[in-house]
Order: C-alpha cells, then structure tokens, then sequence
C-alpha cells in the first residue's frame, strides 16, 4: 500500500507548470504602433517521470493482487479450522 501511495503523489508532482510568451504588434493607420504581450500559463508533462510511475503503480497493482490472494487463502484455512473445531463440538454434545 505504500507503494501505491508513493506513486499516486509521484504522479502528481510530475506535472509541472511552463510560461509561453507570445507578443502581437499591429500597425494602425495613423502611424501609432501597438503591442500585446500574453502570458500563459500551460501544463508541461514529463513523460519519462510518467512512464516510470505508471509501471510503479502496476508494479503496485501486482503487490496487491498477490496480497489479496494471501489474505483469501489464510481467512480460507481460518475458516475450515473453525469449521472443523464446530463439527467436533457437534459431535461431542451428541454422545
């Protein structure tokens, strides 16, 4: 589980933010010159760092799967052992 929530905040700081700058200059009719200048402000992805944290978090999916089957095999075997504790307790209260 720790993996997968390092993961899910390495994802989350691989986007970074990136300044364009674009300049428009117009001429008007009576020789007055104006100019524009826009800032923005766009999302920048860096596809090496997401590449890597997508098989981080795969790796993780994995880990869990694995995991998970553990769990559901030792609640399986817990289970039965207590099955079998009940039927020999039912067994005993009818002799």
């Amino acid at each position: 589980m720790r993996t997968l929530s390092l993961s899910i905040l390495l994802g989350l700081a691989l986007v970074a933010c990136q300044q364009t700058t674009q300049s428009n200059t117009t001429a008007g009719s009576t020789s007055t010159v104006k100019t524009t200048t826009t800032t923005d402000t766009v999302m920048a992805v860096d596809t090496a760092k997401t590449e890597r944290a997508k098989e981080d978090l795969k790796q993780a999916g994995e880990e869990a799967k694995t995991d998970l089957r553990k769990a559901a095999v030792a609640t399986g075997t817990a289970l039965e052992k207590a099955g079998k504790k009940l039927q020999e307790k039912a067994n005993e209260k009818k002799h």
